[in-house]
């Protein structure tokens, strides 16, 4: 009995290879799917192992010259030149023969010079396996340089939006806005931009964020049919004074409203005087107050006009008995007639500016009115405060002069100014 084994793609390919050598009356006695593992399957595709056996006295009878031989024959050299037939896998050529085939193939995929690392003679499976690693670690290094490359793409666009941002950081800085600010708006940017970004796109995002942060100023209402009764706290040497005088003239001038004047800052007769002055040339009332009780009487004398301006004298946020005098002055007006107002200078440290706004809040609500915008060239302490207090912005005064140097603020020229433009 004549016993091989026949490997083709399919079953049927194997069968028929071994009754083109065999003949017909071969029988078949195993088929074997061979299924590459491991490494082996990168390279190599599945196939079909038939083993097969046939009769010598058959084989004998088959072989004398016949039309069924002939054709026998045409059909196996058919199956040659299709390239469909491989050796046996048991001889050693043929394992040869099989893993140079392999290579080439995967020589088409992989690099040309994969074709060194082939020997003319594979001895043993250990040595197949050694080839396959040698492979796979071409492909892998092949693999690493391209998300190599690909890594380095993306790392020059992080690399460009984070140089937008530290410029950002910077110019913010040099405004003397709060680190932690400055991160609160980048952060809120980041997720918005994307990873190539130029920095007009970036710079917009950042504007818009400080925008919406400052929000739209709270002005005194005129159109309120009740009086309104407004206080204007603050330290010493803030500019109180000037600013209701400023207010008072652009109320009474520009907008014909009825106004009045009252002062509760007999620490400083100065003040007073100061006041009587403008209140004689606006030819508007001017009262004086000592006590939260006669603050009560006055609110009965001034009922007739649509705002009354009341000037406070300056306290320290560190006298306890000053901070009670405010708060029964402020406790004289009901607090749906009132409006309270903290003017500070935009000169003044953060720290201080820190203390002195929660001695305040402690007190009462405000609204916040900043004064010599014109002796300061950065103005990031207006907006920590108003990011650290949540009250709202209101009106910004520069120079002396009454009542042309006094504004409300503008969100939208804050943050031109600490983006670096001109406002």
């Amino acid at each position: 009995m004549v016993i091989k084994k026949y490997i083709a793609a399919t079953e049927n390919e194997a069968i028929a290879l071994a009754k083109a050598e065999l003949g017909e009356d071969v029988t078949i006695m195993n088929i074997k799917e061979n299924n590459p593992k491991g490494l082996s399957k990168l390279f190599k595709k599945s196939s079909v192992e038939v083993t097969a056996a046939v009769d010598d006295v058959k084989k004998e009878q088959v072989r004398p010259e016949s039309k069924p031989a002939a054709a026998d024959f045409e059909k196996l050299q058919q199956a040659l030149d299709a390239g469909r037939f491989k050796p046996a896998s048991d001889s050693k050529n043929a394992r040869i023969e099989e893993n140079k085939e392999r290579l080439v193939r995967n020589n088409q995929i992989i690099r040309d010079n994969v074709l060194d690392i082939v020997s003319d003679k594979i001895d043993s499976n250990n040595e197949i396996e050694q080839k396959l690693n040698t492979l796979q670690d071409l492909i892998e290094k092949q693999m690493a340089a391209s998300v190599k490359d690909e890594q380095q793409k993306y790392d020059k666009k992080e690399d460009k939006n984070k140089a937008y941002l530290d410029l950002i950081r910077r110019q913010l800085l040099d405004n003397d806005v709060e680190m932690s600010y400055i991160e609160q708006i980048i952060d809120d940017i980041k997720g918005s931009i994307g990873s190539n970004s130029s920095l007009d796109n970036i710079l917009a995002g950042v504007y818009q964020k400080i925008v919406l942060k400052i929000g739209q100023p709270h002005l005194i209402d005129t159109q309120n049919k009740k009086t309104r009764f407004i206080f204007f706290i603050g330290p010493t040497g803030v500019g109180k004074t000037t600013t209701i005088a400023k207010i008072a003239s652009t109320m009474k001038l520009s907008k014909k409203v009825k106004v009045a004047l009252v002062t509760s800052d007999t620490y400083r007769i100065a003040a007073v005087e100061q006041l009587r002055t403008y209140a004689n040339i606006l030819s508007i009332p001017l009262k004086v107050v000592y006590t939260a009780e006669e603050m009560e009487n006055i609110r009965d004398e001034l009922i007739d006009y649509d705002l009354v301006l009341i000037d406070t004298a300056g306290r320290s946020h560190n006298n306890v008995e000053q901070k009670e005098d405010l708060i029964k002055l402020l406790g004289a007006i009901p607090q749906d007639e009132q409006e309270v107002y903290l003017v500070l200078s935009s000169t003044t440290k953060y720290k201080d500016l820190v203390r002195i706004s929660q001695t305040y809040s402690e007190m009462t609500k405000y609204n916040l009115i900043f004064t010599k915008l014109d002796e300061t060239d950065t103005i990031g302490n207006i907006y920590n405060l108003r990011v650290l207090t949540s009250a709202p912005l209101s009106y910004a005064t520069w120079g002396q002069n009454v009542p042309d140097d006094i504004g409300k603020f503008n969100a939208q020229k804050i943050a031109k100014q600490l983006l670096g433009g001109n406002g």
